[in-house]
């Protein structure tokens, strides 16, 4: 087992890490950037390292600070984290070639999916379904016109290279086709520097429904069931809860039993996540996020499995801890993400943090770096807690959460919390009847 991790993160994430370093007995260095001084991973860390200025690019995405901070440390491994460089392949290349263990896949792995249209590809080649639509990239309008007219429309444009809603845009009629396929190109150029786009038949009303997965280098996969992402704004997740309360018993087995296949035919290793949209019965694979989840504790909450410790495992060398007839869902769980933002306008809300007062008691699980007198910086994402809670049923979970969300006090920036307290009251949400669009269509409702 590895003596000490360097965590290449900052945040709750970066803390959720050093929490299970921690428990397993493995010394933890953080690296941070000026901004993040006084943020609490670097207070909690057995060593920290500053690795550059405010701007992701010159601190966080910074790999030689990186690899350097790991040097003169002593670090025997690397965790990327969420975001970042945690799905970048060449970081994960550098990081072998330095002589340090990365926490995730293999560097091959990370590019196979990193491309969505490799991605589709290969998963389709492995028995995954996937939804209609170009066989690969198109770089011509006439491509996309031929794709379209043999798919149907409503389509949907979509960047190789995207994630995030970026270089995403939805088709109607031949006439607007040509506009999305203009913009979604010049975005994924300016926002991944690659103009590769993709066209997809769009569904109507799906859910963004998503399966834990692992492997390890033994040859075991497994998966630890399905999460529903479904209410989102701007492809931005807002809420997410499992098990999802649009699958039955077998729709469940049967999509996380062909999920694990491909993650074992693969010869993946540690942790994943694949990402399909659901409509009347249906699973299309959309794409594998190929690192631990935002959400990730939803899944434990309802498993009792530390993925990030699994996580360190696998990549220590050791086999998995559980097979699969060991996995059993128990109860049900939902997670919030807290963001810096106003509810009403959702303009970002850096600042400093007057009060803070995390709500608790049985089943109530709170991942965050906030805590009284702390400075949000203006320089990063705006995700700064994220409340989870458990009940034995997806009503005492909602009671609990509705009991949770009043407590919270974050008192000095805006927040999100006003806005999730009125979702889950809202009867669509209460009866699990919503799809990925909900959210947008009842804001003015809300």
């Amino acid at each position: 087992m590895f003596e000490k991790i360097l965590i290449a993160n900052r945040g709750e994430i970066a803390l959720r890490i050093h929490r299970a370093c921690r428990e397993m007995g493995i010394k933890t260095v953080a690296v941070h950037s000026t901004a993040d001084a006084d943020a609490m991973h670097v207070r909690l860390a057995d060593e920290a390292v500053c690795i550059g200025p405010p701007p992701s690019r010159d601190s966080y995405l910074n790999m030689p600070a990186l690899l350097t901070a790991a040097s003169i440390t002593g670090a025997d491994a690397i965790h990327p984290g969420v975001g970042f460089l945690s799905e970048n392949a060449r970081f994960a290349e550098m990081v072998e070639e330095h002589g340090f263990v990365f926490i995730g896949p293999t560097p091959e792995h990370i590019r196979i999916m990193g491309d969505k249209v490799t991605a589709k590809r290969t998963v389709s080649s492995l028995g995954l379904p996937v939804i209609q639509g170009s066989d690969g990239g198109l770089d011509t309008l006439e491509k996309a016109f031929a794709t379209a007219d043999r798919v149907g429309y409503p389509v949907l444009i979509k960047a190789a290279a995207g994630g995030g809603g970026k270089g995403m845009r939805v088709a109607n009629s031949r006439d607007e086709l040509e506009n999305a396929y203009k913009v979604a190109r010049n975005e994924a150029k300016s926002f991944f520097g690659n103009d590769e786009v993709y066209l997809e038949r769009y569904l109507a009303k799906p859910r963004h429904i998503e399966i834990q997965l692992f492997g390890d280098t033994h040859g075991n996969a497994v998966h630890l069931g399905e999460r529903d992402c479904s209410i989102q704004r701007r492809h931005q997740k807002l809420i997410e809860e499992a098990p999802s309360p649009a699958l039955n018993v077998d729709e469940r087995a049967k999509i996380g039993a062909l999920a694990a296949r491909t993650v074992k035919l693969m010869g993946y290793r540690g942790a994943g996540t694949m990402e399909f949209l659901y409509e009347n019965g249906e699973f299309f694979f959309m794409e594998m996020n190929t690192r631990i989840q935002v959400e990730h504790p939803v899944t434990e909450m309802i498993t009792g499995i530390d993925l990030v410790r699994e996580q360190i495992r696998i990549a220590a060398g050791q086999p998995l801890s559980f097979r699969q007839e060991d996995i059993e869902i128990r109860g049900h769980s939902i997670e919030c993400r807290i963001n810096a933002e106003n509810s009403e306008t959702f303009m970002p809300s850096p600042g400093l943090v007057k009060h803070y007062h995390p709500p608790g008691g049985l089943g109530v699980r709170v991942d965050s770096a906030l805590y009284d007198g702390y400075r949000v910086p203006t320089h990063y994402d705006s995700l700064i807690a994220k409340l989870i809670v458990h009940g034995s049923s997806r009503n005492e979970c909602l009671m609990r959460l509705r009991r949770a969300l009043s407590e919270f006090v974050i008192d000095g920036i805006d927040t999100s919390l006003p806005l999730q307290q009125r979702i889950i009251r809202d009867p669509d949400f209460v009866d699990g009847n919503y799809d990925i669009h909900w959210l947008e269509q009842q804001l003015g409702k809300l």
